[in-house]
């Protein structure tokens, strides 16, 4: 059997970042470790072409009659830049205490071996075990995955199982284990107003035309009410309202309003529709100005009416809101309250499906729910208590996962998500790190979860 913490190291080493081709030889590197990992478990591997990196399928097959679970992970990084930021190397895998320090340890190569290793333990032990199981490894996540639609469309019917397992997603504290029931979907999108055709002296032209700046500004500001909420007719029609159990779990939460904006250097919360900092990244939806920008930027003054500036905005979305369709409202707003004076720009960048998943025995749990997923979620539950001494939470997460949307659309199939890191594995950032006491822990929950499953 191997050595998860030296897999776990070796796939460290290989610079496998998807965004750039030059480092097409640490792909290349990562998925040969893989794949021989994963053969070497007697699965049978596929690495599936793409139009930029190849999916690693690797499947255990068998009757008909047992159950079958898709374990999804990725094995591309995030650029290591800025490197004079890193402490150690970023793709020399460093201890120090219980932390491997390293790009992509903990952004999926730790947290995906947690599974990897249970299934070659579950095998070594018996290797009759009555379940069929699938990985699907892409190394696109980092990049919005734009070849795995493609991927599910040629290979959908063999993947389709009972339920998608994985751990991408991170816990509020070490002790503390969420399962994840919600991801927000995403809008993205840049705008551009334009007006002269260069910059001109505003004080020849300043009075006689539309500064697109100003009605840039103007545009922005339009989009939220006082309070908050999105300006956007018919923004808010789909959102599905929290269940009281949800707001519940919310609560139980290891840190308060006030701590949680006061770690970013804010000292007062400010969310729309009266919910506390823990519901509003959960539960509603956004609208964010994360760029904005035109004229001169240097230092002292420039006496101009620049000709042009652009905004870059996001829609962080919730359960059921549609991403085609809000782009369509927020769009259509923008262009009318866009003043005429000025021309505008829209560039639309890309969609993510948002996703939501109701654990079993809850008020709003669907009556036809898969009984595998049940029944994963049950012994889920009941291991991370045994292994971590307290019970997860059940937490919809601020962030986004688009292509767990189109799992779940394509396949038809819902997902546990077990949370196996936490905001201190600086993921994106320099010094990336897993804490590998997380790894034994989430090992003994992920076998808890698939015996469940294939012995009913």
């Amino acid at each position: 059997m191997f050595d998860p913490i030296e897999v776990i190291k070796e796939l460290v080493s290989h610079p496998s970042v998807s965004t750039d081709p030059s480092y097409e030889a640490g792909m290349q590197g990562t998925r040969d470790v893989l794949t021989k990992l994963l053969d070497g478990m007697s699965l049978k591997v596929e690495v599936v072409p793409t139009d930029r990196h190849p999916v690693i399928l690797a499947k255990r097959t068998g009757p008909d009659s047992w159950p079958h679970v898709v374990i999804y992970g990725h094995y591309d990084v995030q650029p290591p830049d800025p490197l004079d930021e890193w402490n150690s190397p970023a793709f020399e895998p460093t201890m120090k205490g219980t932390r491997l320090y390293g790009r992509g340890v903990a952004d999926n190569k730790g947290p995906m071996m947690a599974h990897v290793t249970a299934v070659g333990r579950l095998l070594e032990d018996n290797p009759e075990f009555p379940l069929r199981i699938t990985f699907l490894i892409e190394g696109e996540e980092e990049i919005g995955s734009p070849s795995l639609p493609a991927v599910l469309e040629s290979h959908g019917e063999s993947l389709r199982g009972d339920f998608i397992l994985l751990s991408d997603t991170l816990n509020p504290s070490e002790d503390q284990v969420a399962i994840t029931t919600g991801l927000r979907g995403m809008v993205s999108f840049e705008i551009e107003v334009s007006g002269p055709n260069r910059d001109v002296h505003s004080g020849m032209y300043g009075g006689s035309i539309y500064n697109p700046l100003q009605a840039l500004t103007e545009i922005c500001a339009s989009l939220h009410h006082p309070d908050g909420r999105i300006n956007v007719p018919g923004f808010y029609d789909d959102v599905i309202t929290p269940e009281q159990w949800e707001k519940d779990e919310v609560a139980k939460l290891p840190v308060t309003d006030l701590e949680f904006v006061q770690a970013v250097g804010v000292d007062k919360i400010f969310t729309a529709n009266n919910r506390t900092a823990m519901e509003g990244v959960r539960y509603e939806p956004t609208l964010e100005i994360n760029g904005i920008g035109g004229g001169y930027q240097g230092p002292g003054d420039k006496t101009i009416i620049a000709k042009k500036g652009f905004a870059k905005i996001t829609c962080r979305l919730v359960a059921n809101q549609d991403p085609d369709d809000i782009q369509k409202k927020v769009f259509k707003t923008i262009r009318e309250r866009c003043p005429e004076h000025v021309k505008l720009t829209i560039n639309a960048f890309h969609n993510g499906l948002c996703y939501s998943v109701v654990p079993p025995g809850k008020p709003n749990t669907p009556a036809n729910q898969n009984p595998h997923l049940a029944r994963a979620f049950a012994a889920c539950d009941k291991a991370v208590e045994v292994a971590f001494g307290i019970p997860p939470l059940y937490t919809r997460e601020g962030g986004s996962i688009p292509i767990i949307g189109s799992l779940n659309k394509a396949l038809g199939m819902d997902c546990l998500m077990l949370g196996l890191g936490t905001g201190e594995n600086n993921l994106h950032s320099p010094n990336e790190s897993f804490d590998l006491s997380m790894l034994e822990k989430g090992i003994s929950v992920s076998k808890s979860i698939l015996k469940a499953v294939a012995y009913p």
